[in-house]
C-alpha cells in the first residue's frame, strides 16, 4: 500500500502546483494535523484514496469546518486493505483551547482505547500528531512528547508511527524517519512524505467497504 503522509504546512507541490499525475498510485491520504480543513479536502477530490486524520493544536477551526470527504480517526481504530491505524491527536497543553492533553489526560483517552485495541488484536500504526517523549521532541512544553506513546510502542510494537508537530525547520530535532527498538518506524509527516506499508490481514471496517463500493458503483 502507497500512503502520502502530511502535516504542518500545505504542500505548494500538492495545492498551489497540483497535478493529478501527484496522487497517481497513492492508495491512502494520511494527516497527522495543522492542516487547512480545505488542503484535506482538495485532496479528497482528486483520489478514489480514502483521506483520514488526527487533529493538531491548531486545528480548532475544525471544529466550525471540518475536512469534506475525510475521515476523522481519533480514538477509533480505522482498518484499510487489512491495515489497522489508530488515531490520537493533539499535543502537550500549553494554553487553553482544544487537542491539547496534559500527559495524564492523553494516557486517558489511551486506556478508554483498551476494549477497541483488545478487539482488534494491537494495531499495525500509530498516527498522531505529536512525538512520543524524547523520540524527536524537543524540550519546550509545546512540542514535548508523549511518555504514554512510548509505552504504546513498547507494549504493542506497530510497525510505524506516524506524527507531525516538530517542523524540518526547528533544527536538530527533526529527523524524517528514525527506527524505534526494531520493531517500528517512526515517520515524522511534516510536509509530505510517501511510503509504503505491507497490506494486513484485519478485517475492513463499513466505511472502507462502502466507498470501496460507491468508487466502482458511479465510475460505471
Amino acid at each position: 500500500m502507497k500512503v502520502l503522509a502530511v502535516a504542518d504546512v500545505e504542500s505548494k507541490a500538492l495545492w498551489d502546483y497540483f497535478e493529478q499525475s501527484k496522487l497517481d498510485g497513492i492508495d491512502l491520504i494520511i494527516s497527522c494535523g495543522d492542516l487547512n480543513p480545505h488542503y484535506l479536502s482538495f485532496l479528497a477530490t482528486f483520489t478514489k484514496a480514502p483521506v483520514i486524520y488526527v487533529h493538531g493544536n491548531h486545528d480548532a477551526r475544525y471544529e466550525v469546518e471540518g475536512p469534506d470527504g475525510c475521515v476523522c480517526i481519533e480514538d477509533r481504530i480505522f482498518v484499510y486493505r487489512g491495515v489497522r491505524f489508530l488515531g490520537l491527536g493533539g499535543s502537550m497543553r500549553y494554553k487553553p483551547g482544544p487537542y491539547q492533553y496534559t500527559e495524564r489526560q492523553m494516557a486517558a483517552r489511551i486506556r478508554k482505547m483498551w476494549p477497541k485495541i483488545i478487539r482488534r488484536r494491537g494495531f499495525d500504526v500509530l498516527v498522531a500528531h505529536s512525538p512520543a517523549y524524547k523520540i524527536g521532541d524537543a524540550d519546550d512544553l509545546p512540542h514535548t512528547g508523549y511518555q504514554c506513546f512510548v509505552k504504546l510502542l513498547d507494549r504493542y510494537k506497530p510497525q510505524f508511527f506516524l506524527h507531525g508537530h516538530v517542523h524540518a525547520t526547528y533544527g536538530g530535532n527533526y529527523k524524517r524517519e528514525r527506527n524505534y527498538k526494531d520493531h517500528t518506524t517512526i515517520i515524522n509527516a511534516y510536509e509530505r512524505f510517501v511510503f509504503e506499508i505491507p497490506d494486513g490481514d484485519a478485517e475492513e471496517d463499513l466505511y472502507t467497504r462502502y466507498k470501496k463500493w460507491r468508487w466502482e458503483h458511479f465510475r460505471r
